[in-house]
């Protein structure tokens, strides 16, 4: 039960400053959340959510449960859409202090581990944006606060809890899973194997696997559709960084100064209370080679800082209170804050696109790709939220030259779940019909009933020439009749061709088995 004095214990002045960093990065992202547009990813989420299941192609269901709430409540909107993730963001930051002062800190230590959060582009940039991410953080911290209290307060009844969250961080982003495997590692390397004996680890284990089941069994109905995803997203679209890019990554992104914190909560843990937390030491490295291991993006690694931001930021407390030179404690913090400020706009959209382009230009950087395709002026995290709206408007430029009776026949097809989820999104204001398409769950929700004897159809090659020699086999009458371009898009979005095409010697319906199409 919330207490006025439970209340009084949390907000504590050593936490009111934990607090108000989480409040003014709440804040801050909510400011500039309609600054450009809907992602990429965010427009298929909102189309998986008008497909409410127990699975999707490429993630599990729980943030497209929570997006369907989301919408509605709240509706569609650019702020509607990304407040919980904002929220939870800063739910993060607070939950790191509290970790702080269970490992001990005080109310520097506490506020430096907010502070840390914060000045993680990885970490503030989650709330940008509706997807998985940003809960997935919030799981592993939730996650990784119980467990500290389990093995520091030795109170194995709440591997039931820790169960209950791991469950459902499976049912927001498998990664989860990464977490378990470096515990349970961590476990069995050190004294603290003795959980692994435990009653009240199995139960928790099988209330994991309870709440995980549904998804396993929609796994299982469909054939295993998020293996063959994962594989392929591994062998074809991820980036191979290698344990020196993947690391170099790690500590860009969360910011350089951040590496003495999350690197001596490594160490810290190994010590702390006579070894009882070593398991959560042992945890980093090994999530770390796993990752590796499974070509994973830098990011993905992310979830794991908040539980060593807070161990670090005790031990710095600690070595700033024995200098002498106490300029150190400033300057440290200082130089935190300003390369956070710098990043800011590589995590944030705090600037107009033509000033970003001109500030990474100036700072030197060039946009990095995570995924085997080109980039250009723009990360793909912000180029993926330019575009759509264009190229919708050009595919609905095609259908009103088309008849009544046409448009009613008229089968829209494109390459990927961004163009089909734009279409189905922004195509109600022309009056267009859904999108079909062969990527992902796109797939699994089939080409529905039109035939596709008439079709707007965006071109599957670069070339004029190829995509011609590719549909003329299976049309009568095909015919360019638009091309893609938005300045700021991906660059494989632009001089997409898009063809009328009519007297189909087939059906959709008999092709779609062979057109499926997961990465």
């Amino acid at each position: 039960m919330i207490t006025k004095a439970s209340l009084r214990t949390y907000f504590s002045g050593d936490l009111t400053v934990p607090f108000f960093l989480a409040l003014s990065q709440l804040v801050l992202q909510m400011t500039f959340h309609g600054s450009y547009n809907y992602f990429r990813d965010e427009l298929y989420y909102i189309a998986c959510s008008d497909h409410l299941a127990f699975g999707y192609v490429d993630q599990p269901p729980l943030s497209i449960a929570i997006l369907w709430v989301t919408r509605h409540l709240l509706g569609d909107s650019l702020y509607a859409v990304r407040f919980l993730p904002a929220l939870v963001g800063a739910a993060v930051v607070f939950l790191t202090s509290l970790m702080t002062r269970k490992l001990g800190g005080g109310s520097f230590a506490q506020s430096l581990a907010a502070l840390s959060v914060v000045a993680a582009p990885v970490l503030i940039g989650q709330g940008k944006l509706f997807s998985m991410n940003p809960f997935d953080v919030l799981f592993w911290a939730l996650a990784a606060y119980i467990v500290l209290v389990i093995l520091s307060e030795d109170r194995p009844r709440l591997w039931i809890l820790f169960g209950a969250v791991v469950g459902l961080g499976l049912l927001n982003k498998y990664s989860m899973g990464f977490m378990v495997i470096g515990l349970v590692a961590g476990l069995v390397l050190t004294r603290q194997r003795k959980h692994l004996a435990s009653k009240w680890f199995w139960i928790g284990a099988i209330l994991a696997g309870v709440l995980f089941l549904p998804h396993v069994l929609w796994e299982v109905s469909n054939g295993f559709p998020s293996l063959e995803f994962m594989r392929n997203a591994s062998q074809i679209k991820n980036v191979s960084l290698g344990a020196l890019g993947f690391l170099i990554g790690q500590l860009r992104d969360m910011n350089y100064f951040t590496a003495p914190l999350w690197l001596s909560g490594v160490v810290f843990f190994f010590f702390y209370r006579d070894g009882r937390c070593r398991p959560l030491a042992w945890m980093y490295p090994v999530v770390f080679i796993v990752m590796i291991a499974g070509n994973a993006k830098v990011y993905y690694l992310s979830a794991i800082y908040p539980l060593f931001l807070a161990g670090g930021s005790v031990v710095l407390e600690r070595w700033f209170q024995d200098l002498r030179w106490k300029w150190v404690k400033s300057t440290y913090v200082i130089a935190l804050i300003l390369y956070a400020l710098i990043a800011l706009p590589f995590a944030l959209p705090v600037l107009p696109v033509e000033k970003f382009v001109r500030y990474e230009t100036i700072l030197g950087l060039t946009p990095r790709a995570e995924e085997r395709t080109s980039v250009a002026e723009l990360p793909q995290y912000y180029a993926d939220q330019f575009g759509w709206e264009e190229f919708v408007a050009t595919v609905a430029s095609i259908y009103k030259t088309l008849t009544p009776e046409e448009q009613k026949e008229c089968f829209i097809f494109v390459r990927n779940y961004g163009e089909a989820a734009a279409i189905d999104f922004y195509g109600k204001r022309y009056g267009l019909p859904g999108a079909s398409c062969a990527h992902n769950s796109y797939w699994m929700w089939g080409p529905g009933t039109r035939t596709g004897n008439i079709a707007i159809i965006v071109g599957g090659s670069r070339t004029l020439a190829d995509n011609l020699n590719d549909l003329n086999r299976r049309y009568t009458h095909v015919e360019l009749a638009g091309t893609t371009h938005a300045k700021y898009a991906m660059p494989f979005e632009n001089g997409r061709l898009i063809f009328l095409c009519k007297g189909m010697n087939t059906t959709f319906q008999k092709l779609w088995p062979g057109e499926k199409f997961y990465i």
